[in-house]
């Protein structure tokens, strides 16, 4: 824990009551030792000085001395000559009473999906940007900014999405939220107070998806996806006011939305002023095929485009952006305002002198073939342990998903390799419908080194190799005993 540069600086919230016979240095000593029995001051803190703390009370300063030399000779406090006066380590009885925080599970061999590698993440250059932002900006930007975000950040988006995405962002038509979470959100409660009921959804797909129509009251209906994308005749034989899709890397699979059905998705929202949001999920990660532009480019005016810096930089960035039809994003904003009052501005003018100096393009040159690396090791692996599992979606994103055999059950598998410390995910549960279900597992390859994804993929081998033992042992116990 970092220690405060003095203990001048540290204030202490006590109550003292001047109407009542108990003296002062009295009371002072009794609150401050019950604080520390009760662990409301921890172990190790700082106290503030006598002067300090005499100051904030209203006492004079002898109190101050007379009740801290007190507690330092029960033991609750230590003192040395020039240093400042703590809490002993050894003085609290128990800590405040607190919810039990549940801890995530700890694997020593991690394939969890959409996760970047987050100990790449461009530390000197964004710390280059932040400086030039801190020393150049007006003061008044780190005031509240333009609901719809900082304006050199939109200007910086607008011009990178168009030259890379092939979008058609304008400054005064896009906005910054927390991440495509956010933007999902926003949208699914425009829907619902403009009077919309339905919105489509991949199938598999991402399940915030339906976790954010429930929250607002949507109806979702499912459309399912195959190698060429959603199957947008099945949804125009539905009622659905809107859809959320991946065309460029669908969640999970893989599969590219096709020309003709991108034209037909468009068509279908033209017709009847329908919506379209487009998460432009892992576009950015693309290894053995050319680069595929975004739905919004075809129609601004029908579709909703959200990205995030989430799996190219870090997610803890919470940087997102939304470029919307003219006659939207000023009321997406207006909500985004209502509900959190704008994105950190720092944070933004940041990432727009990121943009503008290159080095955006930079990073996801230089991570572009690491993460191919890794993708690479991950097929090779496959194939070398567990060949009878088919890998699809491997040319773009961060994770492969693995199609199982009709033999194997998905839930068994990942339960078993998550209790040899192996996290991998099932794509079961992306699925709404069961009837199209189909068991695969998700391996992620964002985070985990060549050795240490050749070592998880051996270990879900043995999983499954004993996993079939098993079951060959349970099928001859039937046969000898019938």
């Amino acid at each position: 824990m970092p220690r405060m540069r003095t203990s001048s600086s540290a204030e202490l919230l006590l109550d003292l009551h001047r109407d009542r016979p108990l003296p002062l240095h009295s009371q002072l000593e009794h609150g401050l030792r019950g604080s520390i029995r009760s662990g409301r001051l921890a172990a190790g803190s700082i106290m503030p000085s006598t002067r300090s703390l005499a100051g904030q009370l209203g006492l004079s300063r002898g109190v101050v001395v007379e009740a801290y030399e007190q507690l330092v000779a029960e033991g609750y406090l230590t003192s040395q000559p020039g240093g400042a006066t703590r809490v002993c380590t050894n003085a609290t009885e128990r800590g405040p009473e607190r919810g039990s925080i549940t801890q995530a599970p700890s694997y020593r061999i991690d394939f969890g999906y959409g996760r970047p590698d987050v100990s790449q993440f461009p530390r000197a250059a964004w710390l280059r940007s932040l400086r030039r932002v801190l020393n150049a900006t007006p003061n008044d930007r780190l005031s509240y900014l333009d609901r719809r975000g900082s304006v050199e950040l939109r200007e910086a988006l607008a011009n990178y999405l168009n030259r890379v995405r092939g979008t058609a962002a304008a400054p005064d038509r896009m906005m910054v939220c927390n991440g495509f979470a956010q933007a999902l959100d926003l949208v699914a409660q425009e829907l619902a107070v403009t009077g919309r009921t339905s919105i489509a959804v991949e199938e598999p797909g991402q399940r915030d998806t339906i976790e954010a129509a429930r929250r607002h009251g949507l109806q979702t209906v499912a459309i399912p996806v195959d190698g060429d994308g959603v199957v947008v005749d099945a949804l125009v034989r539905t009622d659905a006011d809107a859809i959320v899709v991946t065309p460029a890397h669908h969640f999970p699979t893989g599969a590219v939305l096709s020309p003709e059905r991108r034209a037909a998705l468009v068509a279908w929202a033209a017709d009847g002023r329908r919506l379209v949001l487009e998460d432009d999920y892992d576009a950015e990660y693309r290894y053995d095929r050319e680069p595929i532009g975004a739905i919004q480019g075809l129609a601004p005016e029908h579709v909703v485009y959200a990205g995030s810096a989430s799996k190219t930089l870090a997610p803890g960035l919470r940087l997102g952006w939304i470029v919307a039809p003219s006659d939207l994003v000023d009321r997406l904003a207006t909500r985004k305002e209502a509900i959190d009052r704008g994105s950190p501005s720092l944070e933004q003018l940041a990432f727009a002198d990121f943009l503008e100096r290159g080095e955006f393009d930079h990073h996801l040159r230089r991570m572009r073939p690491i993460y191919r690396g890794r993708r690479d090791a991950l097929l090779r692996a496959l194939h070398r342990h567990l060949p009878d599992l088919t890998p699809v979606g491997a040319s773009a994103g961060l994770h492969v998903v693995a199609w199982l055999p009709p033999d194997l059950d998905e839930a068994a598998v990942v339960a078993r390799s998550g209790a040899i410390g192996v996290r991998v995910d099932g794509v079961g549960r992306h699925h709404a419908l069961a009837s199209l279900a189909r068991q695969g597992l998700l391996f992620g390859y964002g985070t985990p080194s060549e050795d240490e994804i050749d070592e998880g993929i051996r270990a879900v081998a043995s999983v499954i190799a004993a996993l079939r033992a098993e079951a060959a042992s349970s099928r001859e116990a039937l046969r000898s005993h019938s």
